[in-house]
């Protein structure tokens, strides 16, 4: 199924008349588009298992500014690094030993800034994961608190003379962990760790902590990104000795960051990993936009699997609408899968179940008693539902978010522990190690076995087959571009007449348009009440240019998992 659109020179025509970069007045008008993060593709990748360039086993920065040429021409916006500071590794980087420094596996200082510049040139913005919420155990400053309580960074981290009695609470893992306060022989204390016991967490309460994060923020700025996914949100800012389960926040630490942030660059972005309920979720983001600019919606997307689960749309619907109110200047970032599990702790039991059975189904593809850690092509199985789920997430009214090698259907490998069964090498070709890499050892073995290996799953094939993927990926991507209304105007969800059927409308500055998708396996028709335009000509967009009308008495044929994208003339 192709796309037929009418080149880039059209995107960036429409994007300049649009106004993606907007100015300040611009911004604050009702109609405006807001800021460059509100439409923007965002791209996840770890530097490590990209693409390696000397031969080590190990991507690296050079490695990565080869291939920008690739994520230039998939219509990336945004690169989202995963950490990439110096580590021990025992929780694939987020165990940070050095805040300011590159991990040396990955590349030099030089390495770094010449993959900024190289992706400034091509027009592309950088964020990073940044990990402010713990360090590692092997951290100096963590060192020093156990052989010295009396020195300053004691004070850094959470302690406790006695053993706190909710400390097999509030775990991150569980059914890994068994615990989130560990005793420590130095200090014959009980330190606190929200993740693994490697990972003693932070203490926010202490400024000078504070004065760090700020620093850390500052230092990178000046280096060129243009925001940070901050990590594990809530756990930045709770209390842990107001309860392991449900503590307390210190939500004046998000305002803090933020202003930090603008201070140095105005129109930098933090992206927070915060899975939170729609009633917490204005303390997130300030309910005058004060503090996180985007939030990934986890909510949405744990209904959007039992939606997919169920074959039928209702409870996405409700999830969208339930997390509709968010200050003017914030954006959703929604994904289908991301380098973690497929949470579906908000789900009741039995909803939890539904989906197991339909996309996990094996104990081993199954984690923490709440996700799935499998990638989406293997889940879902069905070329067609594939593509209907990417259709979904590109026309939902907030920025896209593609984890590295879902564009091409990677698949996983699920002898690797915990959440590395999706953390797998790039599959880039038909070469050995997929053309990730020379050397015979790889910092992660490549999958060469089974449907998903990278001698049928690649970069080099899928870009040769017009009727790939990765070509479907790219045209999604171009089209979401034609259409800033999406991530910018004004959405309503519409009656379509079929409990099957999910269309939601957009509007900005008289330009309208509608996503129609069938979640039914089975063919469905559906007609649309449009109460201020019935009866309007609308285009389609994917699949060809064909005009239709669209009124309550029009009856629309979609093929089974069947989608489309109308735009009024």
């Amino acid at each position: 199924m192709g796309l037929k659109l009418k080149g880039y020179i059209a995107v960036i025509f429409i994007l300049f008349i649009c106004g993606c970069k907007q100015s300040k007045d611009q911004a604050a008008s009702p109609d405006a588009v807001p800021e460059w993060y509100t439409n923007a593709f965002i791209y996840n990748l770890d530097v490590e298992t990209f693409k390696d360039s000397n031969g080590d086993g190990t991507g690296d920065f050079n490695g990565l500014t080869q291939k920008l040429g690739y994520l230039d021409t998939l219509g990336v916006d945004v690169i989202w690094l995963a950490p990439f500071q110096p580590t021990p590794n025992g929780d694939d980087g987020y165990d940070e030993t050095d805040y300011y420094g590159i991990d040396k596996k990955l590349g030099t200082d030089k390495d770094f800034q010449d993959f900024m510049a190289a992706a400034k040139k091509k027009g592309i913005r950088v964020i990073m994961d940044l990990v402010l919420n713990h360090t590692s155990s092997a951290h100096e400053w963590f060192k020093i608190a156990r052989a010295d309580t009396a020195s300053k960074y004691h004070s850094w981290y959470v302690w406790s003379d006695k053993k706190p009695g909710d400390a097999n609470k509030g775990m991150v893992f569980p059914g890994v962990q068994t615990e989130t306060w560990t005793y420590d022989e130095a200090t014959r204390k009980y330190y606190f760790h929200r993740f693994y016991d490697f990972e003693p967490d932070l203490n926010y309460e202490n400024q000078q902590v504070r004065d760090m994060a700020a620093d850390v923020l500052r230092f990178w700025l000046k280096k060129g990104v243009d925001g940070f996914r901050l990590d594990a949100v809530p756990f930045i800012i709770d209390l842990p000795k107001t309860g392991s389960a449900n503590p307390k926040h210190l939500f004046n630490i998000l305002t803090s960051l933020r202003k930090t942030v603008q201070a140095v660059k105005p129109d930098a972005v933090l992206l927070g990993e915060a899975n939170v309920t729609a009633e917490e979720n204005k303390d997130f983001f300030g309910q005058d936009g004060s503090r996180i600019q985007m939030m990934f919606n986890f909510y949405v997307n744990q209904y959007l699997f039992y939606s997919l689960a169920k074959e039928d749309p209702e409870s996405l619907k409700k999830a969208l609408e339930e997390f509709r109110q968010k200050p003017a200047t914030a954006q959703w970032a929604f994904f289908l899968r991301n380098h973690d599990e497929v949470d579906l702790a908000r789900l009741s039991k039995s909803q939890r179940s539904l989906v197991f059975e339909k996309f996990g189904p094996e104990s081993n593809m199954q984690i923490y008693d709440r996700g799935i850690r499998r990638r989406l092509a293997p889940m879902l199985a069905d070329p067609v539902l594939i593509r209907m789920s990417y259709s979904l997430l590109f026309s939902f009214p907030g920025a896209p978010v593609i984890r590295y090698g879902e564009e091409i259907g990677m698949g996983d490998d699920l002898t690797l522990q915990e959440r590395l069964s999706v953390r797998t090498p790039m599959q880039w070709d038909h070469s050995p190690n997929s053309g990730f890499s020379t050397n015979r050892i790889t910092v992660r073995p490549v999958i060469s076995y089974g449907n998903y290996t990278y001698r049928k799953v690649n970069v080099a094939d899928e870009s040769a087959d017009k009727n790939s993927l990765l070509t479907f990926i790219k045209e999604l991507a171009a089209l979401r571009k034609l259409h800033p209304e999406i991530g910018g105007g004004k959405w309503k969800i519409l009656d379509a007449g079929n409990s099957n059927i999910m269309a939601i409308q957009y509007l900005l500055k008289g330009r309208q348009l509608i996503a129609v998708h069938n979640f039914s396996k089975a063919p469905q028709q559906f007609s649309l009440s449009l109460s201020d335009a019935d009866g309007t000509a609308f285009k389609q967009l994917i699949g060809g240019s064909k005009e239709i009308q669209i009124s309550k008495d029009q009856k629309i044929q979609l093929k089974g998992y069947g989608f489309q994208w109308y735009s009024a003339k």
